[in-house]
């Protein structure tokens, strides 16, 4: 349903919310205007129990199509999306098949998702051994930089680099200005870590250190200085590596960095073993690195929280009948982030507005969607409504997620979004509308 405006008794606008109608024109914001201000057209009207905040623009979601779209899809994914109030994700290059390497890779990639999404959806590329020669031309189409492993993958189609390979890959991402996004993990520490076929999460625990996360952040850091890359470290996970990204900042690199909701919202003294739906790598680590994590978002060393949706079907999450070690890892959030780090942050004394910041606006930054992630005069009409007099309470069986597996089933939240609107169309999840979403590039391409 398009709609000419929103009006709320809570309108986040700059850092503070405000009584105001936002009229419309067009896809995007075209003036912010007092509560009671007249507007012809349809208005959205938002309960006084409810805030309006930009819509979630996360950065790091496994779609999965084409190749594998028994895990997740682009029709179920940007529904989800949509009913959890992020209204523009941008898809990783893996485990769909061809991955995103090459233009051929790209191309599919777009193939599958046209007239499939109900949000807008950019693309990832990826850096693996061999294919420094398709960097640049992948850059140029529109992708917002490359993502590499620093360890295996999981899948044998995304093969990760080694030392010389990685600072080959930086030394070109360097010469066009792109952007290197890693996953932190060292081989080599985790090769030589106990990892025995086991059910109890302790044991997984064991198997992926905080040192795999610390070596391989240096090697990142190291490569960044010898470079002048642009990098992100992505989902990180283990507090221990905090002091190396403060040092790293101080001296002027080039990094950012996110975690993610699973991350913020349980320890590992609280999860059961034998219980793949919550093995992730890096893992989820004790309630103290929980709350450093916490500490380092308000600090400014962290900067943005992205759901790292990584699903899978439910023989491959229940491989190994509960041995972590042979189940797939990854955490399906999706459609609950939103809600779950709100109520999280609100038990700290958070406000809802930095909740916003890290979800929307510097992820929106972090890819140069300066449209995107804020409400602002001109800015699209992406919007979230957060609803805290609503109880949501999480069944898995029940989220638009393809498979009906979650860390997050059973937990019930006190507030939950409501309704999302995708450039000034409010979505109607009883009538989706998988044409309105928009294949996005990265500006200038």
């Amino acid at each position: 349903m398009r709609v000419d405006a929103v009006r709320a008794q809570r309108v986040l606008v700059g850092d503070s919310f405000v009584p105001a109608t936002l009229a419309l024109r067009g896809e995007r914001i075209a003036s912010i205007e007092s509560f009671d201000h007249d507007v012809d057209g349809v208005v959205l009207q938002v309960p006084e129990t409810a805030y309006v905040v930009p819509g979630v623009v996360d950065t790091h979601v496994h779609i999965n199509e084409p190749g594998r779209t028994e895990w997740e899809g682009f029709v179920s994914a940007t529904e989800a999306a949509a009913l959890g109030g992020a209204t523009t994700l941008v898809d990783m290059p893996l485990n769909s098949v061809p991955p995103t390497t090459t233009l051929a890779g790209l191309k599919a990639k777009q193939e599958a998702a046209a007239g499939e999404l109900m949000v807008d959806v950019g693309f990832w590329g990826g850096a693996v051994p061999g294919n420094v020669a398709d960097l640049e031309p992948l850059w140029d189409a529109g992708v917002f930089g490359f993502k590499c492993f620093l360890s295996p993958s999981g899948v044998e189609e995304f093969p990760p680099l080694d030392p010389a390979q990685f600072l080959e890959a930086l030394t070109e991402v360097a010469r066009f200005d792109g952007l290197m996004i890693v996953h932190a993990e060292d081989a080599a520490v985790l090769e030589a870590a106990p990892a025995p076929s086991s059910r109890a999460y302790a044991d997984f625990l064991l198997s992926r250190p905080d040192e795999s996360e610390r070596a391989a952040i240096r090697q990142v850091l190291d490569g960044a200085r010898e470079t002048g890359a642009r990098v992100h470290v992505l989902h990180l996970s283990s507090a221990r590596a905090l002091d190396l990204i403060a040092d790293a900042r101080a001296e002027g690199l080039r990094v950012t960095v996110e975690t993610c909701p699973h991350y913020l919202c349980f320890a590992a003294e609280t999860i059961p073993d034998a219980a793949p739906q919550f093995k992730c790598c890096p893992p989820i680590r004790d309630r103290g690195n929980r709350e450093e994590l916490w500490s380092a978002l308000r600090a400014g060393v962290i900067d943005t929280i992205v759901s790292d949706h990584s699903p899978a079907t439910a023989e491959e999450k229940n491989r190994g009948d509960g041995d972590l070690q042979q189940a797939w890892g990854g955490v399906s959030g999706l459609q609950v982030g939103f809600s779950a780090v709100a109520q999280e942050a609100r038990r700290r004394g958070i406000p809802l507005a930095q909740v916003s910041r890290w979800m929307s606006r510097h992820t929106a930054d972090l890819v140069g969607l300066g449209h995107k992630g804020r409400i602002e005069v001109g800015a699209d009409a992406d919007l979230a409504v957060y609803d805290t007099g609503v109880t949501f309470r999480i069944e898995a069986t029940r989220l638009a997620h393809r498979n009906p597996i979650s860390a997050y089933d059973g937990l019930t939240y006190g507030g939950r979004v409501t309704r999302s609107v995708v450039r000034g169309n409010a979505i109607d999840v009883e009538r989706p509308d998988h044409d309105w979403g928009r294949q996005l590039r990265r500006p200038g391409s």
